[in-house]
């Protein structure tokens, strides 16, 4: 369900109310939580955004939340990165 919804293209809106597109790269689910990684399409070679996404997923009222706390972050992080990897090595 997750893959399907956030599946393409969102846009995030910043502090001055500016919007900026960004690709959904994967969705990763750890520890009954699901995360979401974003690239810009304005700016490809921007580090990727990784958010933990909150809400009801079923009714499509889900936000993206930062990550504030650092095990956290680079348990996701590490589990992205782990992704890349196989993926390259599959190429």
């Amino acid at each position: 369900m997750m893959d399907e919804l956030l599946q393409g293209h969102v846009v995030l809106v910043d502090d001055e109310g500016q919007e900026e597109p960004y690709r959904v790269l994967r969705v990763i689910e750890m520890n009954e939580r699901h995360y979401v990684v974003l690239q810009s399409e304005q700016d490809a070679k921007e580090e990727p955004l990784i958010f933990r996404v909150e809400g009801d997923i079923e009714t499509d009222a889900i936000e993206f939340v930062g990550i504030e706390d650092d095990d956290e972050w680079e348990n996701v992080a590490e589990a992205f990165d782990t992704i890349l990897f196989e993926l390259d090595d599959q190429s």
